[in-house]
Parts: structure tokens; sequence; C-alpha cells
């Protein structure tokens, strides 16, 4: 015998159909902030998602190695095609941060 059903067909685990809980498709959760004066989509994003890739953090100007946990960031008002890729504490930190980032002489521009 099988349990019984306490969700319709179609809803995953947290009661929400697959189409309006696509977040944890990429293995974390996503939320609304406001910041410099507008709304910010911001998602986090597991390691295990994103295994392969590397980022660079606008934050502290370095690279998110492949497998780390982080935050895309990207304007409401804007398409995605604005994401931006943040170490989760660069991300928590954005309001203490300078906003011009000190390079060394030789180090790529990106």
């Amino acid at each position: 015998m099988s349990p019984r059903r306490n969700r319709p067909k179609g809803a995953g685990p947290s009661g929400q159909s697959a189409e309006e809980d696509r977040s944890g498709r990429y293995g974390g959760w996503q939320s609304t902030e406001s910041w410099q004066g507008e709304e910010w989509s911001v998602r986090h994003v597991a390691g295990a998602s994103a295994e392969g890739k590397t980022y660079r953090c606008p934050g502290c100007d370095q690279m998110i190695a492949s497998g780390v946990p982080h935050v895309v960031a990207w304007p409401e008002h804007s398409g995605v095609d604005e994401r931006r890729h943040w170490h989760k504490a660069c991300w928590n930190a954005k309001d203490r941060r300078t906003s011009r980032v000190q390079r060394s002489r030789n180090a790529p521009r990106f």
C-alpha cells in the first residue's frame, strides 16, 4: 500500500507548482531586496549548481571558484541580462564597500 497524497498532483515539496517555484531548480531560494533606491531580485545558488563555472564578483573583483555557493542579483526593472554573481559576504557587505575597487597595476580588468 502506498502512502496517501496530501498535496494535489504537480505540487512541489512546498505545496507550490513547478511553474511557481523555479528558484529551487537552481539549488537556492529567491527573494527581493531594496538597494540603491531600487528593487533587486536575489537568488542564492548552491555550490552543486555552480559546479564547472567561474564568475567574477563585482564586490571584491575576485573570482568565484567553481562549486562555491554564492548569490546572483539583478535589478527587477531590467532583465536577467543584468545578472551579477556575488560572494555571499560581498553581497551582505555591499553597503559598507566603496564604489571604487583598487587593483594592482597588472591586474586584468573585467
